[in-house]
Parts: structure tokens; sequence; C-alpha cells
């Protein structure tokens, strides 16, 4: 890397309060990521640093990556953004929600750099979306859930009320009456992705008003390490987070980058790469699970295979009707299934949660 570019990119780092990290390959074509969380060793930035580490062993010496991690969403991302586009990277991935306008508006900017937006809507002739269909995840461990609890409530940290987070608390709940009519899920909002603290203590607020069963949609570990000191179940997210709760984690959803990070810098090196939208969930390995807890019981287990394998095979669709509003109206006619343009957008909750979504 020329000092020019590490003098370039450190500037943007002492902006946005975050560290930069590179790879050790000395190529021409530079491949940039933007995380918004560290790296660390789990959950949602840990998976896409392995993508990032698929592409240098894919790519050796044709690539140099860097990346950034701790970005905060808004301006500091746009900065981090535009200095990587200015210090010649070829193809740059931004990693959350919250960095889709800034990217929009970098790319603008850099008509001749390749953006690559996770989990974004909007595209332009230079940027492209992609995310995975985590909620087909959380439907087979619905299924766990709905038979695993002895209290029927689930408790639910989700970060920030968008469409990706309400579509998993829907497939969950679906899941769970399908095998357990009496089973509820209530939520506790933290609107971060990432703050360990705030998801600890909304575990313990969630398993105080009687959750036996801790899920996330939040990065850090602290859930599941609060399950496990309060002897209730949780599932990973993200990653494979057994570790930090060894008695707790009854599986995990996990989320696959590699394949794709590969697959589209190659495109964007040989010239083939085209704007496009990507969402790709059990079937095409862009998110799978990790292996189900020894405790749970042997029909369980067959159920939750049954179910996965059903998704992958197409005659299970987590959205399939009927399926009611919280309020009891009638969303989905028997018959009918949810399009992904209304998942996309989907702002409801399913009957069987509890309290009131956030706007």
């Amino acid at each position: 890397m020329k000092l020019k570019t590490i003098a370039s990119l450190l500037g943007a780092v002492a902006v946005a309060g975050t560290a930069l990290m590179a790879g050790t390959a000395s190529a021409e074509d530079k491949v940039g990521f933007v995380y918004v969380g560290p790296v660390g060793d789990h959950g949602w930035t840990y998976r896409h640093d392995i993508g990032r580490q698929a592409v240098e062993k894919a790519l050796g010496d044709k690539v140099k990556t860097t990346y950034v991690e701790s970005v905060k969403e808004g301006p500091d991302s746009e900065r981090v953004i535009r200095q990587m586009a200015a210090d010649g990277h070829k193809i740059i991935f931004t990693t959350s929600f919250g960095y889709m306008n800034p990217t929009l508006k970098v790319a603008k900017s850099f008509p001749n750099v390749k953006f690559e937006h996770a989990t974004g809507f909007k595209r332009a002739d230079n940027v492209s979306t992609y995310s995975g269909r985590f909620y087909e995840g959380r439907y087979v461990v619905g299924k766990i859930a709905g038979k695993m609890t002895k209290s029927n409530i689930i408790g639910y940290v989700g970060s920030f009320p968008i469409p990706e987070v309400v579509r998993g608390i829907n497939a969950t709940i679906l899941a769970a009456r399908s095998v357990n009519p009496d089973v509820q899920v209530k939520v506790a909002w933290v609107n971060t992705w990432y703050d360990p603290g705030k998801e600890g203590d909304a575990a313990k607020a969630l398993i105080d008003q009687g959750a036996d069963i801790i899920l996330q949609h939040t990065d850090s570990p602290a859930p599941l390490q609060v399950a496990e000191s309060r002897g209730v179940w949780a599932v990973g997210q993200a990653s494979d987070m057994h570790h930090f709760a060894p008695k707790a984690q009854l599986t995990a959803i996990i989320d696959n980058w590699d394949p794709y990070y590969v697959a589209r810098t190659k495109a964007a090196l040989d010239g083939s790469w085209k704007s496009m939208d990507t969402w790709s969930g059990l079937k095409d390995g862009m998110v799978t699970l990790a292996k189900f807890n020894e405790a749970i019981p042997a029909d369980v287990i067959k159920l939750a295979e049954e179910t996965r394998d059903g998704i992958i095979d197409g005659s299970i669709h987590p959205f399939a009707g009927p399926i009611k509003k919280q309020d009891g109206t009638l969303a989905v006619k028997e018959g009918e299934t949810l399009d992904d343009g209304t998942l996309l957008g989907m702002d409801w909750y399913v009957e069987g949660v509890q309290g009131k979504l956030p706007k």
C-alpha cells in the first residue's frame, strides 16, 4: 500500500473514530469493507470479515482488501466510504442498513467505483444490494422454540424496528404458534446493532417477564450469556455463538457471505459486474444453522430439519396463509403467500406478538 493511501485512509479513520486494518497482499485492485461493529469473534461483522478473508483466499495477490470497523451509521460512514472511493478501491462493500443513503451519495460522485450495500433497497448503476433471507432460519428456530418453551413466552431482543427485523420476529412466532398456539413473543427494542450492556439488560428484562427462550437481532453475545447465567434457552445471531453459551444455545443463525463476496469481486475485476439485487437464503447457503443443542429432543430436531428442508425444496413458505395481523384481521388468505415486495416492506406484527411496534 502506498504511503499516500495509508495516510488518507488513516485520516478517514481519525474522523470516524475507528481503526483501519488491511490485508498483506500487494495488488493494484483494492476491495474495501465498511463494518458497523468490531470484527471480534462473533456476530454480524465477524461473519462479513470472514467473507473478506474468503476473497483474499480465493483471489490471492490479485486483490488487496481493507476494512474499517465500528463505523457509525450516518455522516461518519459517508466520510469513510468516500475516502475509500477516493483512494482507488475498485469495489466497496458497505455492510449495514444505515449505510444505504451514504453509499448512494458517494456512488454518485464515483461512477467508476462499484458499491455493494448489505440489506438495503436502493440501487444505482454502480450500486448493488444484497441480503440474506434470515427469516427462513428464524422460521426453523421458531419451530424449535414453540416445542421447547415451558412458559410459552419467547423473548426477542430487537435492534431497530425496520422490516428486516420485524420480518424475523413474525417468522419466529408464526412457526412457534404452528406447533404451540399458546406461545407469545415479547420484544425489547434496544435501538442499536451492537451494545452488549443494552442487549444484556434487555435479555434480563425479558426473562423477568417470563421468557424462557431468548432470541436476538443484535450483534453481541450478551443476550446468550445472560440466558446461560439465568438457565434459559437462547439462539445465536449471525454466527455460531455456542462458545459463549454452551448450555443455553439451541442453535444459531449463521450468515455466509463468502461465495457472494468472491463472486462479486471477481465480477468487478473482470468487467462483468452489473447492478443487481440478491436475496438468498437456506437454499443457496447464504443462511445456515449451527449444530442443534444435544438437549433438544430427537422429535424436535426432526421437525426442525424437515422445516429447513421444506424451505429449501420450496414446499414450505414461512409466510404462507392463513396469517392474521396482531389485531386479528386477516393479512394472508389460506393458499396464498406474501410476495417479496410485501416482505421487504413489512411494518406490522402478526398475531402472537405482544406490544406496539415503534414507528
